[in-house]
């Protein structure tokens, strides 16, 4: 079974899309991207500095963006492989959701869109941030980061917590760590999937009303809880809490190797969460989409498991 993910905020680079913008009919889908998330994708994805694609705003917009153009390149105009798990990471979970089927392209685009300009106000209202908490025992990292008055935000498996919260919080976990791991500040605007996040869950609520959504295509994994969504409507609305929500992604990672997932494609800008894997879902193949030349290992595993699929049939 092969499983598909979506990476989120934090893995662009500055000009990483701009060899994909080589390949055929790749620009005009990244200019329909921009067009839906009113922004210009295209400069964001080639030639905008870093500090540029760092802001929320843009940096969520692109990132789904990078990811549903490197897929289009992979897969063409070919329905998904039918062995297919979906998964995103964080925004990427918007991507995934796309990829499933269950929104369109453009409405996906302006949900990301207002949700990126939602969350950078809501980092205004209060100076707030994020911290990587590697290594360490896992119920003793968690214990500490509540201690602090924290929220862990994401917790990635493979030795990886981030905690979010204040900028005095973050500071003091830093001077008082859990034992035996590495606390790494985050260069993120604000507190994300935390309560700090509660005015942008208000206004995407509002917008994901006027979504009409189709039940996912294959298994559709969730941040929320790990498992398999089965409806479209529900998709939405995980995808309008998940703001202010901890994004569980050591139980996407668990449910994939319940699943019997062998084989891990992670589209554009890919590497983070291959290298996740590589720790929680050990001996896994994986192919992070970094670059077009990697699309032929992609397609390889991709063909290895349709006709696997198909043998078992």
């Amino acid at each position: 079974m092969l499983a598909i993910l979506c990476p989120g905020q934090g893995s662009q680079t500055p000009g990483f899309l701009a060899p994909w913008l080589e390949l055929p009919g790749a620009r005009d889908h990244l200019t329909r991207l921009g067009q839906g998330a009113q922004l210009d994708l295209v400069e964001h994805g080639t030639v905008s500095d870093a500090d540029t694609i760092k802001d929320t705003a843009v940096a969520q917009p692109l990132i789904v963006a990078a990811g549903l153009v490197s897929l289009g390149a992979l897969l063409g105009a070919e329905t998904a492989p039918d062995v297919a798990v979906w998964a995103g990471h964080s925004v990427g979970e918007i991507t995934a959701a796309v990829a499933a089927g269950v929104i369109a392209e453009e409405p996906a685009m302006e949900f990301v869109s207002a949700r990126g300009r939602g969350m950078a106000a809501a980092s205004a209202v209060t100076p707030t941030g994020m911290s990587a908490v590697l290594g360490g025992d896992q119920d003793e990292v968690l214990a500490v980061i509540e201690g602090h008055g924290l929220t862990p935000a994401n917790v990635n498996g493979g030795g990886q917590i981030v905690a979010a919260g204040t900028l005095e919080q973050l500071s003091a976990l830093a001077d008082d760590p859990p034992a035996k791991t590495r606390v790494i500040p985050l260069k993120v605007a604000g507190a994300f999937h935390t309560s700090h996040m509660a005015s942008a869950v208000e206004s995407l609520a509002r917008l994901a009303g006027a979504i009409t959504p189709d039940d996912p295509v294959g298994t559709l994994l969730s941040n929320a809880d790990g498992e398999a969504v089965t409806s479209g409507t529900d998709v939405v609305r995980r995808l309008v809490g998940q703001v202010s929500n901890p994004v569980r992604w050591d139980l996407c990672m668990s449910t994939m190797l319940d699943l019997g997932v062998t084989g891990l494609i992670e589209v554009s800008p890919a590497g983070t969460l291959v290298g996740l894997a590589k720790r929680a879902m050990k001996g896994v193949p994986a192919v992070a989409l970094k670059k077009p030349e990697d699309l032929d290992a992609a397609r390889d595993l991709i063909r290895e498991h349709t006709a696997t699929s198909h043998s078992t049939n």
